[in-house]
């Protein structure tokens, strides 16, 4: 009987070498671990069927919206087997690749990985956390954030001039700490969870975002913390004298949902020469449909659609003149929609605030396919004692002021509905006087326990610090800096995709498709072949399934090799092809 030779898996071979899995450039580990290596000089191999390759033909898009630019400014890493720049772009093929999680990496080849970035292998889980805990420390994040964004804005000054601002909830399950509770509207629930308040582009491009532990209000934050950035990155702001020369001329418009309404802050914004659109919260009654005229619209520079519109001027609890623009639907809805903007078409307010919806859909996609609401490690840091909270006690009580209330109003609705209709009878005639009798009896009990909850309520401090709170009650936030680092390469990455798919849907008859073959580009195998006398790297992608994406990711190729990007750390010129 012949003998059989059985294969050797790569997983045993590997675990039979000096370093373990995957490190087969062994003379640089020794180095490194005894601190004789700054980092290891990235050196490409040939190699064939590496998955994830795809991720490669991310580069240009990363590089050019600035993945790299900033790294040297505001981040270090101490003496290692991995560069900053590696680390850099692992990260962001992580995300593009769908990679949801560091601790998913346990589950990949680190050496396939690893091949994609001209090494040997990538960190294990618990290095790559270390990396992430020195990169992020301090403030650099969010300084690395604020520069990114000024970036952005100056490379889109006509996106930057109208900004969508809005609140998303991360829900936490955890049991680190006892976070507030929130109001999570996907949910319908109220969860202990944190805040992030996020300016967008109309078409939902991220510009950055403000993390709040405590819910202090959309109004609070936009006075106190966005709009003030936003008056130092916004391009392209009238100078004082053009200003001064027209008195409609607004600096940027911010629109917002009715979380933000409120004439104060819409005169004070005036005040700033910034304009305002919202909803209306008390638009009153209909107007006839005879002054909505049909009008078309577009959306996002895309989609054109038509919107029955109306305008009038209107007037505010605070005497401030606004113009409300409303929108009449198929089912005879208005929507009322107000601005402090007196320059722009009825038509321009409307897109603006219409375009909400794209803020939304940036919030879900990053939620399924990013994973924006997961957190980076379980660290809690110390919060501000001076930051005021709605006492719990306030809360408590005005929760059964409410109970009451709802109570009392539906006893006095049934008492008064309550009459005798029937024949008389006197058996009857006593039923109906008892049951009336017990209603008023129990109306008067509820009346009573309202007021004395009231007056409690009344005797009540609604805001406290949170240093006032009893001991069992106070928390502690979640840690910030390593959620804004990763948040920054994740926004990176959307946007990387986003230019990628654009350039894809000019290829494209289904142009909503195009995040698809993207997301089945990420993960598509290609081989690598590095050629140091020409100084290039190609990366040969293997057919998709049908034609059409094989002429749209040519088309794609194509424009990339254009933009002749160099690999980092290299001297190596990308080309990218398709190949059988």
């Amino acid at each position: 009987m012949p003998q059989m030779h059985f294969p050797i898996f790569p997983s045993i071979a590997d675990d039979k070498s000096l370093m373990g899995v995957g490190t087969t450039n062994t003379f640089d580990w020794i180095a490194a671990s005894l601190g004789g290596l700054e980092e290891v000089i990235v050196n490409f191999e040939s190699a064939l069927d590496i998955r994830f390759g795809g991720v490669l033909l991310a580069i240009p898009a990363l590089l050019s919206i600035g993945l790299l630019r900033y790294s040297d400014r505001y981040f270090q890493l101490p003496k290692g087997y991995y560069g900053l720049e590696s680390i850099f772009l692992l990260l962001a093929f992580m995300a593009l690749g769908r990679v949801k999680t560091i601790e998913s990496l346990r589950s990949q080849a680190p050496g396939e990985w690893g091949k994609l970035l001209g090494l040997d292998r990538i960190p294990e889980v618990k290095t790559l956390r270390e990396k992430i805990n020195i990169l992020s420390a301090g403030d650099t994040a969010t300084a690395w954030m604020s520069d990114l964004s000024s970036d952005w804005m100056n490379s889109e000054p006509e996106s930057a001039g109208v900004l969508l601002v809005d609140g998303h909830v991360r829900v936490y399950n955890g049991n680190q700490t006892k976070l507030p509770r929130q109001y999570v509207a996907r949910n319908k629930l109220c969860l202990r969870a944190t805040i992030d308040y996020w300016v967008n582009a109309l078409d939902g491009q991220p510009f950055f975002k403000v993390t709040k532990e405590v819910n202090s209000g959309l109004i609070k934050v936009l006075k106190n913390e966005i709009v003030p950035q936003l008056e130092e990155m916004v391009p392209h702001q009238p100078t004082e004298i053009e200003l001064l020369a027209d008195i409609y001329l607004h600096r940027f418009l911010i629109v917002f949902d009715r979380e933000g309404y409120s004439p104060d802050f819409f005169l004070k914004m005036k005040e700033k020469r910034i304009a305002c659109v919202t909803y209306h919260k008390h638009p009153g009654e209909d107007w006839p449909e005879a002054e909505f005229r049909l009008q078309k619209v577009k959306l996002n520079g895309i989609q054109t659609v038509e919107m029955n519109l109306a305008e009038r001027g209107s007037k505010l609890s605070n005497g401030l003149w606004v113009r409300e623009v409303r929108k009449l639907s198929q089912n005879h809805h208005q929507t009322s929609v107000i601005s402090t903007d007196y320059i722009s078409d009825l038509r321009s307010i409307s897109v603006a605030m219409f375009s909400r919806w794209s803020q939304e859909n940036y919030f879900r996609y990053m939620r399924q396919e990013y994973n924006l609401d997961a957190l980076i490690d379980y660290k809690v840091e110390s919060i501000d004692g001076t930051i005021q909270i709605v006492n719990p006690q306030y809360r408590k009580i005005d929760g059964q002021v409410r109970s009451k209330v709802g109570i009392l109003n539906r006893r006095m609705i049934e008492f008064a509905a309550t009459s005798f209709k029937k024949e008389i009878n006197p058996k009857k005639i006593e039923k109906y006087q008892q049951k009336k009798a017990e209603l008023k009896e129990e109306i008067e009990e509820l009346q009573v326990e309202v007021k004395i909850l009231k007056k409690e309520r009344k005797e009540t401090r609604r805001h406290i610090t949170i240093s006032e709170l009893p001991e069992d009650d106070r928390f502690k936030r979640l840690n910030t800096k390593s959620k804004y680092f990763i948040d920054t390469i994740k926004m990176i990455a959307y946007r990387a995709e986003t230019a990628m798919s654009n350039i894809l849907r000019e290829k494209m008859s289904q142009t909503k498709e195009a995040r698809s073959l993207l997301r089945a580009l990420y993960t598509n195998e290609a081989n690598l072949i590095p050629n140091e006398k020409e100084g290039t790297l190609t990366v040969e992608l293997h057919h998709f399934v049908n034609r059409k994406d094989d002429i749209s990711i040519t088309h794609l190729c194509d424009e990339l090799n254009a933009t002749k990007t160099i690999f980092p750390g290299t001297n190596m010129k990308l080309i990218y092809k398709l190949v059988s």
